[in-house]
């Protein structure tokens, strides 16, 4: 890839980043849609890596502490 380097040579190494780097962001792209269509978020039921709390009441805070700043 002549855009890698100054004669196109490139490490194991760079490759392997730029590899893991496209991979977490199509990951995280499919996970996003995964959830919109069930609904579900985290690994499992049991593990959703959302804290519980009053979403309802959470965003509406969040929406008062915008209403406070101009447009």
């Amino acid at each position: 890839m002549p855009w890698w380097g100054d004669r196109g040579d490139v490490t194991l190494h760079r490759v392997i980043v730029h590899v893991l780097a496209d991979l977490e962001r199509h990951a995280g792209h499919a996970d996003i849609l995964r959830e919109e269509i069930d609904g579900e978020v985290g690994l499992q039921p049991s593990a959703t890596n959302i804290w519980p709390t009053d979403w309802d009441a959470y965003v509406d805070r969040l929406r008062g502490i915008a209403d406070r700043f101009p447009d």
